[in-house]
Order: C-alpha cells, then sequence, then structure tokens
C-alpha cells in the first residue's frame, strides 16, 4: 500500500510575498487582528460597534473567513528570559528573589492552564481561469502551469490586496486593530496549525 505524505493533504502550493497561492490557483491574505473587551463597554459604546460591524459586513461584496486559535501559552521563553537576569544580577538578594519567582511561575503555570487567542481574518480571491482551447472555446484550465509568470501574480496580487484594503479599513471602524501578515508569519502560522504537538523551543537570549 502507498504510503503519502503530509504536504499532499496540504493546500498550500506556495507563499510569496505575504500571498497564499493553493494548488488549485486560488489566493489567500491574512490580517492579524486585536480584540475588543465587548462587556465592559457601556450600551452606547456597544451599539456603536455592532452598528459599524454590520456595516462593515454590508460593504463586503466578498467572503472573507474569521478564525480564532485558542492555545495554551508557552511559558518557555519568559522563563529563559528570567533565567538570564538571574545570571547578570550582582546582588545576592535580588538573585534569590528572582530564583523564587521564576519557581512561582513554573508551579503557577503548571497547575493553570494559560491560554492565549489569536484572531485572524482570510481574505480570499480567485483568479479568472479561462483558457482558448484547440477550436477557439474557452475551456477551464485545469492544471495551473508549475510557475506562475511575475505579470500574472502582480496583477492578481493587485486585486487581493485592494479587498485586503477594504477589510482593514472597514474593521477599523470598530475600534479593532488589523495587521497584514507577511511571509515568515503566515508560514508559522500554518506550522503550529499542521503540526499541534510540536514543541517549540525557547526564543534564544543574546
Amino acid at each position: 500500500m502507498a504510503t503519502q505524505s503530509s504536504q499532499e493533504f496540504v493546500p498550500i502550493k506556495e507563499v510569496r510575498d505575504g500571498v497564499i497561492i493553493l494548488k488549485d490557483g486560488s489566493m489567500r491574505a491574512i490580517l492579524m487582528t486585536s480584540s475588543i473587551n465587548f462587556a465592559l463597554k457601556s450600551t452606547d459604546e456597544q451599539q456603536s460597534i455592532i452598528f459599524q460591524f454590520q456595516n462593515f459586513m454590508n460593504t463586503l461584496d466578498f467572503s472573507i473567513q474569521i478564525s480564532i486559535q485558542s492555545r495554551r501559552l508557552d511559558i518557555r521563553p519568559y522563563i529563559a528570559l528570567l533565567e538570564n537576569r538571574q545570571r547578570e544580577q550582582t546582588n545576592d538578594l535580588m538573585k534569590i528573589q528572582t530564583k523564587e519567582y521564576i519557581e512561582f511561575v513554573r508551579t503557577f503555570t503548571s497547575n493553570t492552564n494559560i491560554m492565549t487567542k489569536s484572531f485572524f481574518i482570510v481574505i480570499p480571491y480567485t483568479p479568472a481561469k479561462m483558457s482558448i482551447g484547440k477550436k477557439g472555446l474557452f475551456k477551464k484550465e485545469k492544471d495551473r502551469s508549475r510557475k506562475e509568470s511575475t505579470e500574472n501574480f502582480e496583477e492578481n496580487r493587485i486585486q487581493l490586496e485592494q479587498r485586503v484594503s477594504i477589510v482593514e479599513q472597514g474593521i477599523t471602524r470598530t475600534g479593532v486593530r488589523a495587521v497584514r501578515l507577511g511571509t515568515e508569519e503566515v508560514i508559522e502560522i500554518f506550522y503550529k496549525l499542521f503540526n499541534p504537538g510540536d514543541v517549540e523551543k525557547p526564543i534564544p537570549l543574546e
């Protein structure tokens, strides 16, 4: 029985200039957004946020996907930072207090699931895929060429960027901040998505 690699089940062909290109030729851009503590807002503020969000959704003539990722907070980079500060301490009392604080953080986080949530908006664009067949009739392309020309990519990317701009402007009016993800950030998100059990190494400290 032939085995299939996990990459065959991933619909992504490549990530170029922060743009996700799927195997079917369609494109995606990702915005990472902040959150709003809606419950702490006054009634008028809540109504304003709802009204602005309704306006935002009504202005869209294309679909978007809102994704929320909830993960356990990786405390190890923070512990590594504290340990580095502990080694740099010249005051014995401060060194002891830092060590006790490190143990407190370790104990607390081991007994409590501290979760972190990330919010994303996925914006799609599907280029027209029509070509002229031998008989002069338009036919849908079954397979996209392995190397898409720079001209076609830039043309399609401009269309996608226009959608991204619309979403950014609309969501900002609700009080939510949005940041466009670049290539490295996109790759990191999908790596974590497809490797949920993979343990990351602590961030190296200088």
